[in-house]
């Protein structure tokens, strides 16, 4: 367990960063800047390494499907009560989604390597590939509705580039494709800029957040969905289901992932509510401390 919350510590030192950077040079740090350069050029870099640094195996895409059958179930609750509950169009977004775009790369890697070892990193890795596209369509269109409406928010989704690049590198790999060594690199330098761009954005959008003006509507929902409907969910579906119980466990863990940072940059690209979104990801990363220890004895009953 010790490695687990080592993990989780050396992330919030660049999110520590970046609050520092902007309480220090206050208006001098553009956030949606940053946000722009993340999203439409360095996150490029992210998802084509993510994606060719090893070969996409088509044995293990069970379990990514499952993972996706999952997410989709869920929001297709939580869309429709959210519905009844939240008149803000930019709440009503924020409470379909927010919960569904979960940590599983920067966080969930390393988690399942501490839990369950080094094997479990081609399904995590798929998982990830699976968690990019949810982001990039489902919580895309729904940050976007926000502030626009459906018609702006389909295009917006293939107006980002990440999308088309996920695509293109999936298809390079299924062809064979091995980056060589310089090019690896490039793309290395690229993918972690964008992890590292990712955590400050998040500091910087933390200062000046203030969680005591967040509805609490809002924020109870959207902890509840995430850390009970969701977890709820996903294990009366893996327990229904035949699957090597070490995947089971790998699934269950991946879903119980505290909302990403990519919230925040969805939020800020889309003028929904950002500020909101950046306290509810920095809560539920406080509440997910104490509710992993639950996720990893509810392993033993799947």
């Amino acid at each position: 367990m010790s490695e687990i919350i080592f993990s989780i510590l050396c992330i919030y030192i660049f999110i520590l960063m970046g609050f520092v950077a902007k309480m220090s040079f206050k208006d001098a740090i553009d956030d949606k800047t940053i946000t722009l350069l993340n999203v439409y050029f360095l996150q490029v870099f992210l998802t084509f390494w993510g994606l060719l640094v090893k070969p996409i195996d088509i044995t293990i895409l069970y379990a990514p499907s499952i993972y996706f059958l999952i997410v989709l179930l869920v929001l297709v609750l939580s869309a429709l009560i959210a519905k009844k509950l939240f008149q803000s169009p930019k709440e009503y977004s924020i409470a379909t989604v927010a919960a569904l775009i979960g940590n599983t790369g920067n966080l969930g890697i390393p988690i399942n390597i501490a839990i369950f070892g080094e094997d479990s990193i081609p399904y995590t890795t798929v998982i990830n590939l699976v968690n990019v596209f949810v982001v990039y369509t489902v919580g895309v269109y729904y940050y976007s509705r926000g502030s626009f409406d459906t018609k702006t928010s389909l295009k917006n989704i293939v107006k980002l580039p990440i999308l088309w690049a996920a695509i293109i590198a999936i298809l390079l790999s299924v062809y064979g494709y091995k980056p060589d060594g310089v090019v690896l690199n490039t793309l290395m330098m690229g993918a972690y800029a964008s992890m590292t761009m990712q955590l400050v954005l998040f500091g910087i959008y933390l200062y000046g957040t203030q969680i005591a003006q967040i509805s609490r509507s809002l924020l109870a929902w959207v902890l509840s969905f995430k850390f009970i409907v969701l977890p709820l969910v996903t294990f009366l579906v893996l327990y229904s289901i035949e699957m090597d119980a070490t995947i089971k466990g790998i699934l269950f863990i991946e879903l119980m992932m505290p909302l990403a940072v990519a919230n925040v940059n969805l939020a800020s690209l889309y003028a929904c509510s950002p500020r909101t979104v950046t306290a509810l990801v920095f809560i539920s990363s406080f509440v997910f401390l104490g509710a992993i220890f639950v996720a990893v004895e509810v392993l033993a009953y799947l």
